[in-house]
């Protein structure tokens, strides 16, 4: 497969098939006509990325020759916005597409949360309320940017999405023939004009089920905006109102029967969908521009995820033994930054999470190398008090705070002292898809831990205490690297493997108990920088078996194969697979735990999420917080993008540390997708392998077979946890009540006459209080449930923008079971300036030629006060939109009292308008445009404002990059200036 070519694979695993829908279908079409929540998402983000990255190409003088419509892929986008990628060079798209993925599924979450909220669908003429959860949100989404926690940025992105896509389906804005989106839902400080009143009829009958023409003609006339009355359960509604429509939604049973919804082409006005559903693209993509000129372009690439490499994440025990390995993190790291800064394999992020004990923390996420080398440098070991420490503290704090799917290193010589939060850990696994990796030094050889002459035990992880590692190692596909402090600086060689670009896992196996054992796995053309891990005991040996035939040993350190070294626990083998594709073979001989880890780079990957089907109008599919029920059907959708020359041919949940090996069964769905088909899933552990052919390798006579496999576990459980959150934001100093229910189940069906008492824990990446049931019960005659309450309080200091992730398990009395729920929680103070700044032209001054050969010999100068009004939060920036000039700014107080920035902009009459962009601390946009006079208008110089008084002064000089409103001019020049 040539490497130009990208093919990512969305892995869905589907566990029913339920519900009926009345909104954008979330995630999936059950017709397969329409337009869902999932597709106008992924439109317009990539639309509007690919749009912002042609701007950067233009101002930076580089070709950019991608048309920009509906049919962009996450791939073409990233390959089009890379600045260092030629058409054949190596591009993942992988973390891009995570990114979007992340959004539409916190889109299809509010089905769910919000099931019954009028104003997060815009039902019952709920326009006020509904533009208020936009606009809250999107302020949300530009103080997470700020905090560069891009994360929750993405997941409270994704609802606003929801609630704005929905205004088009489910009012009448199509109907009444607007061609474009209703731009004051974006905008608070406007007014909502023409809105039907409460006693204003909308609707007359549908008649004989055609709803074509059932909106009143007067309503349509006087353009009345209106929407559908919904309700699961009630038939009330006004007199003379539009009814939602559809089977679920009761109010269109009373007159006026029938429904104006667009959410399908099966709905009550479904020959508008595809009309809707456009409006809903260019309203979402109205809304991503809104949030670029806040943010500026470079953190919305990085709020859209537009990235070819994984973060940079290191969680490290600081106390006084630590220094080696503290010096070592340094050196790898610094490396891995100078190498890798200005290219495609630099990292997308920095993450530095220290712990010792009694303390963890503070998390360090960043974007800017250099502010985590400075981090880095201020480790120093010291300290530690007993031998525990919090590790898994420190590593919980890395997994909220960490993109889906990073690469996670842990450095630690002691055993956790929080290894309660064991369960915790493996649910945050589970649901980010991160791999963690432990490296440990100095483990003991024995079970137990050794004790110094004066009886103290000595600083060191002895057996027992590295399996709790090691089975987290395990549970995210990572692995546990044991080595003594001097042979550390070998094996931190992994950390430059795992963080390249494009990695992928072909093929991975444990064994526990060890055994001798044959595995087989395929390369194909597409793989390179192919790397073999293998850990386990010194007199572990292996045989490595090419597909022509040649063999290593593991005597060999270097021979026809392959070079590998052994540091610890760990050999790690370079293929040599130039010509080597085809079936190779490793051949393991011990009778001790070992594991083998097989992986390359390629374009060609997957990701995969849980899902769980929600019933109700609102339904389809959302992600699955928790883990699948045993002895219940799957079913794995798998969306190909990027070629149309892939076949995938069989997807399989294997043991991967047994023989197990659960069979799908594949039907082709069209467009690259695939519906995989699971019966009965037995208790056990899995992960998901996808086999399948490429035909684009023109060098070969027959299809390339590739292999992937998933590195994160999926393990089934017969225990079921659900919450019943109504809410997913929360002020800070105010607390947020999340019920749940926890269910015994048996064939994935909850067992209405079982009983028991399950332990619970409740715990949050912030270390915020909270209560919750230590225990709960269930009895005879509950029906199989048991209920409780987790509620959660937020310090009054908590930055808006951030967010906390809590986690419930639920565990059997036998602790032999044990399944979770994860809610992700947004932390958002009441905004409460809504206004955009404000811009007056104070004057113009210079004539510019008529004749364009005379531009560069003529100047001329605009001066504007831009303000953010008495009660507004103050300017914070401002950008050069269009134009190219000088721009100075500087300060001043207006009549009012009010603080003006002056805005004094210059350039030459070769550029003869400019548009300013201005951004206020609450993330409020606002424009300021000017224009110079030619010699057509030969009038005095324009003045349309009076002079203010101006303050102490300083100004900053930019060339259309971005200003904050720090002064530098004298005093004198900005008074000359306002007087002229």
């Amino acid at each position: 497969m040539p490497a130009s070519q990208t093919v990512v694979f969305v892995v869905v695993v589907i566990f029913s098939l339920s519900g009926l829908v009345h909104s954008f279908q979330p995630l999936f079409s059950l017709d397969g006509n329409s337009t869902t929540h999932r597709v106008i998402t992924q439109r317009a983000v990539l639309r509007k990325t690919a749009e912002v990255c042609r701007d950067i190409a233009i101002a930076a003088g580089r070709d950019f020759s991608l048309t920009i419509d509906n049919s962009l892929t996450a791939n073409r986008v990233l390959r089009a916005c890379s600045s260092t990628g030629s058409s054949t060079s190596l591009v993942s798209s992988i973390n891009f597409q995570t990114s979007i993925g992340n959004m539409y599924f916190s889109n299809a979450k509010v089905d769910v949360i919000f099931l019954l909220s009028d104003a997060h669908h815009f039902d019952d003429e709920s326009f006020e309320r509904g533009r208020d959860i936009i606009t809250s949100g999107v302020s949300a989404v530009k103080k997470s940017v700020a905090l560069e926690n891009y994360v929750t940025g993405r997941w409270t992105l994704g609802q606003v999405f929801h609630t704005l896509q929905d205004f088009y389906s489910h009012s009448n804005w199509v109907e009444l023939g607007k061609t474009g989106p209703f731009s004051s839902l974006i905008k608070p400080d406007e007014r909502l004009d023409n809105l039907a009143g409460r006693d204003t009829p909308t609707c007359r009958n549908c008649t004989g089920g055609n709803c074509a023409d059932n909106l009143l003609p007067e309503l349509m006339q006087q353009e009345l905006l209106t929407s559908g009355y919904f309700n699961l359960f009630s038939s009330d509604k006004p007199a003379g109102k539009c009814s939602h429509g559809g089977t679920a939604d009761q109010t269109s049973r009373r007159e006026p029967v029938g429904g104006i919804s667009k959410d399908s082409i099966g709905s009550s006005h479904g020959s508008l969908h595809h009309k809707a559903a456009d409006l809903a693209v260019d309203a979402s993509m109205e809304l991503l521009e809104d949030i670029r000129r806040a943010v500026g372009d470079k953190n919305f690439t990085r709020l859209m995820g537009l990235s070819q490499s994984s973060a940079l994440c290191i969680v490290i025990d600081t106390t006084g033994s630590m220094s080696d390995d503290i010096a070592e993190v340094k050196r790898i790291s610094f490396d891995i930054i100078d190498r890798r800064r200005g290219t495609q394999e630099e990292p997308s992020a920095y993450i530095l999470v220290p712990f010792n004990d009694p303390g963890f923390g503070p998390l360090i996420l960043t974007t800017d190398a250099d502010v985590f080398k400075a981090n880095i440098n201020k480790l120093s070991a010291n300290g530690g008090g007993d031998i525990p420490e919090l590790c898994l503290s420190g590593l919980q704090l890395a997994l909220t705070a960490a993109p889906r799917s990073s690469e996670i290193f842990v450095f630690t010589d002691a055993p956790a002292k929080d290894a309660h939060l064991r369960g915790t850990i493996t649910a945050l696994i589970e649901s980010s898809k991160s791999v963690v990796t432990f490296l440990l030094t100095d483990v003991l050889a024995s079970r137990r831990r050794r004790r110094g002459l004066q009886g103290v035990s000595t600083r060191a992880v002895s057996q027992t205490d590295a399996q709790l590692y090691r089975d987290l190692a395990r549970a995210s596909g990572g692995q546990a690297i044991e080595v003594s402090k001097a042979d550390l600086p070998q094996a931190t060689s992994i950390i430059k493997d795992s963080t390249a670009s494009a990695v992928v896992t072909v093929f991975q196996v444990v064994r526990n108990p060890g055994k001798p054992e044959n595995f087989t796995f395929p390369v194909d053309s597409s793989l390179r920088n192919m790397t073999v891990y293998i850990t386990g005991v010194s007199s572990l040996a292996f045989t490595l078996t090419s597909p022509t035939g040649v063999s290593q040993s593991s005597s060999q350190s270097s021979g026809p194969l392959a070079s590998f070294t052994t540091v610890g626990n760990l050999r790690r083998l370079s293929l040599n697979t130039e010509n080597q594709t085809g079936s190779w073979e490793m051949r393991v001989d011990s009778n001790n735990p070992y594991s083998v880890k097989v992986t390359g780079q390629s374009s060609v990957n997957f990701i995969f999420n849980l899902v769980e089907a929600h019933e109700g109008a609102h339904g389809d599919f959302g992600l699955m917080e928790g883990r699948p029920l045993s002895g219940g059907n799957a079913s794995i959708l798998i969306s190909v993008t990027g070629s149309d020359t892939v076949e995938v041919t069989e997807v399989t949940l294997v043991d991967s540390s047994g023989p197990t090996e659960v069979n799908g069964s594949l039907q082709a769905l069209g467009s690259g997708n695939f519906l995989v088909t699971f019966s009965d899933v037995p208790a056990g552990v899995f992960v998901v392998r996808l086999r399948g052919e490429d035909s684009s390798a023109t060098s070969r006579s027959t299809p390339d077979s590739f292999q992937r496999q998933a590195s994160t576990q999926i393990k089934t459980s017969s225990i079921s946890v659900t919450t019943q959150a109504n809410n997913t934001s929360v002020e800070p100093g105010s607390s947020i009540s999340i019920p749940f229910t926890v269910a015994t189940t048996t064939n994935g069906v909850v067992n209405d006459s079982a009983s028991g008492t399950f332990t619970v824990r409740a715990n949050n990446d912030r270390s915020f209080a909270s209560t919750s049931p230590g225990t709960v019960s269930i009895t005879e005659g509950s029906g199989g449930k048991a209920n409780g309450t987790v509620t959660l309080t937020v310090p009054g200091d908590a930055a808006s923008g951030t967010d906390v992730t809590l986690t419930i398990e639920a565990e059997n009395a036998a602790s032999s079971d044990i399944n979770y729920a994860l809610i992700r929680v947004s932390v958002a103070a009441k905004v409460t300036d809504v206004n955009r700044p404000v811009c007056q032209e104070v004057s113009r001054s210079g004539i510019c030629p008529s004749s364009a050969s005379l531009c560069a010999s003529s100047q001329w100068e605009f001066i504007a006060n831009l303000t953010d009004g008495i009660n507004g939060t103050g300017i914070d920036s401002i950008t050069i939109r269009t134009g190219n000039g000088t721009l100075n700014t500087s300060s001043a107080t207006g009549a009012g009292g009010e603080s003006v920035t002056v805005v004094t902009y210059s350039a030459s009459c070769c550029s003869q308008n400019v548009e300013l962009n201005a951004v206020d601390k609450e993330g409020n946009v606002g424009t300021c445009v000017g224009q110079a006079r030619t010699t057509a208008t030969t009038a005095a110089p324009v003045t349309t404002a009076a002079p203010v008084t101006t303050a102490a002064v300083n100004t900053t000089s930019s060339r259309g990059h971005t200003l904050s409103t720090s002064h530098c001019l004298m005093i004198c020049v900005v008074i000359s200036l306002l007087w002229k």
